[in-house]
């Protein structure tokens, strides 16, 4: 009778373990803590007959001021049309545009550090329908090559993840592993 209630709160235990495990797992304060990208001048995907003379980004939140990035790169991929210091001012960050040249998609990419200190890269495409009064000129140096960014908006939240798996894994286990030996200690104090 005692050992079966030793067992069941054996695995009461475990289920609790795992349950405060699983809950640790999914909660991932930082991964909400990012600026996340919420409007850009052009917008993202627009087909715009006019080139701006300025690119906006907004976020939901204020920004780091340093270490920012931002380029516009043309239709060939390699020739820069920003024409200025990029500015921040709150949750908005913005650079001068010199005039386009060529129609076609054009890429706004960026890297700002959000107020808890990650960095956040992405890329707004837009297309100039209309073919501006500059010529393509080739990138000249390496400092101005465009910033990598795989996609619309991503967070690099430069904690990875596994260690939360493993760690989740190995408090999960040592649950496990107590709760059988506490199942198991009336049956040892009988022999």
């Amino acid at each position: 009778m005692i050992l079966d209630e030793q067992r069941r709160l054996a695995a009461r235990v475990a289920v609790l373990l795992t349950a405060v495990v699983l809950a640790l797992l999914l909660w991932t304060p930082g991964a909400h803590a990012h600026s996340v990208l919420v409007s850009s001048a052009p917008a993202n995907g627009a087909s715009i007959a006019t080139a701006p003379d300025r690119v906006v980004l907004e976020f939901n939140e204020p920004l780091e001021k340093g270490f920012t990035e931002l380029t516009v790169i043309g239709p060939d991929g390699g020739t820069h049309w920003e024409g200025g210091p990029v500015s921040i001012v709150d949750a908005k960050v913005s650079a001068p545009v010199r005039p386009l040249g060529p129609s076609g998609a054009y890429a706004i990419h960026y890297r700002v550090i959000s107020a808890d200190g990650h960095p956040v890269s992405g890329t707004v495409p837009f297309t100039l329908t209309v073919p501006g009064p500059a010529k393509a000129a080739p990138v000249t140096s390496a400092a101005a090559a465009p910033v990598a960014a795989p996609s619309v908006s991503s967070v690099d939240s430069g904690v990875p993840l596994w260690p939360w798996i493993t760690g989740g894994v190995v408090l999960l286990l040592a649950g496990f592993a107590v709760a059988r030996r506490m199942a198991r200690a009336p049956e040892r104090a009988g022999r």
